[in-house]
């Protein structure tokens, strides 16, 4: 297969996040590269459900101060291990070309519909490409272990060092990190260094505190020694979603015939099964 035919297209989205602001995201469209990739050389793991709960529970115990930091752009600052080219069309391509004109109208072409197109090569790694999360994850557990911090051998998305006698844990989920110590100057240590290494072209977004919001779940440490974890924020958006012709009356979604195939089914229209798989997809999650 040819460099044109691998080259992944880029596509931008607008995305709105939980707290009402809008932000725009440009990414590859990475589904071509499950033609030649295969999982284990692209899936990268994350923090596990057990071990997410007994850090908050460690946390509350020992009385710790936690903070929740957020790495903006974190897939930009991993290099590329391998060559993958992207195809930029249109308008995108146009403003590529304005930055710096000399170097960039060369490289631009037109195809029938004249509509300009310019192939690059990736340097960083882009969000959506399967790899992008695997080539942060190693970048961020590099630099920890560059700290003197040392991976949990059950998840190697928990990292701890003994500061000042106490544990320091960093736990993640991609680019959302947990920071937790007993000193509160250690935790506003490790977000200094997270900064100077991540956030030299956008700061970081940390919070510290006894509420926190974590991957969608709130951590609550006001009460001694305990931590409530909930999510009912993300139920009452949900809630909102729901389509008003929800008149079904099962008891139960596990029928006896949930994984049965019907070939004469008749489809749901593209609208509503994208509104299906989107809302199936959050209940897993809050499951």
């Amino acid at each position: 297969m040819n460099k044109e035919k691998k080259a992944l297209r880029y596509l931008m989205f607008l995305k709105e996040k939980r707290d009402g602001t809008i932000k725009a995201r440009g990414c590859a469209d990475g589904r071509s590269q499950r033609e030649y990739t295969t999982k284990s050389d692209t899936s990268s793991p994350t923090v596990s459900l057990e071990a997410m709960m007994m850090s908050c529970a460690i946390d509350a115990k020992e009385n710790r101060n936690v903070a929740i930091a957020d790495i903006p752009g974190a897939f930009l600052h991993a290099d590329m291990d391998e060559e993958v080219y992207m195809l930029l069309e249109g308008k995108i391509a146009e403003l590529i070309v304005k930055l710096n004109p000399r170097l960039y109208r060369k490289y631009i072409w037109e195809n029938k519909k004249e509509n300009p197109m310019l192939y690059v090569k990736l340097k960083k790694a882009l969000y959506s490409m399967l790899q992008a999360a695997l080539l942060f994850r190693r970048l961020l557990s590099d630099t920890l272990i560059e700290w003197g911090f040392n991976l949990n051998t059950y998840d190697k998305c928990v990292a701890n060092e003994k500061i000042n006698g106490k544990q320091c844990t960093i736990i993640w989920h991609v680019d959302d990190l947990k920071i937790s110590h007993a000193e509160k100057k250690v935790v506003d240590d490790i977000i200094a260094w997270l900064h100077s290494k991540f956030g030299k072209e956008s700061p970081l977004t940390a919070t510290g505190g006894k509420l926190l919001e974590y991957l969608g779940m709130k951590l609550d440490y006001t009460s001694q020694n305990k931590v409530k974890i909930s999510m009912y924020e993300y139920v009452d958006k949900m809630l909102t979603e729901l389509p008003a012709d929800m008149n079904g009356a099962a008891k139960t979604p596990a029928a006896n015939h949930l994984f049965n195939v019907s070939p004469d089914a008749k489809k749901l229209p593209e609208a509503t099964a994208q509104q299906f798989h989107h809302l199936v997809a959050k209940l897993l999650y809050l499951s």
